[in-house]
């Protein structure tokens, strides 16, 4: 399935619709957005049909990325059941991204 663009309509769902979920929140013109990017490409191709991975644009769904609490890009929001369980901000190495979902999986 790949990674999701989500808008403030469908991350709404996102996170019920997968029973683990990884929602990045970046933006375009985020120099560590950029390099987190293809790790969650990767990690997304490795745990398809376990694991629902989504990109939230923060600066197209700023008020979405307000309420989540978002203060610094890249964040990356993990879910399980619907929930929000676990977060990460900042640019991390894919094995410590890789641990987190292992976590909850």
């Amino acid at each position: 399935m790949g990674v999701k663009d989500l808008d403030m309509q469908s991350f709404e769902s996102f996170p019920q619709e997968n029973t683990v979920a990884l929602v990045d929140v970046w933006a375009p013109w985020c120099g560590p957005c950029r390099m987190v990017s293809p790790i969650v490409e990767r990690l997304a191709k490795k745990y398809d049909g376990k694991v629902g991975f989504g990109k939230l644009n923060s600066d197209d769904n700023s008020e979405t990325a307000q309420k989540l609490g978002v203060m610094s890009i890249p964040t990356l929001l993990f879910y399980k059941s619907g929930k929000l369980v676990d977060r990460i901000v900042g640019a991390y190495p894919e094995d410590v991204i890789e641990e987190h979902l292992k976590k909850l999986l």
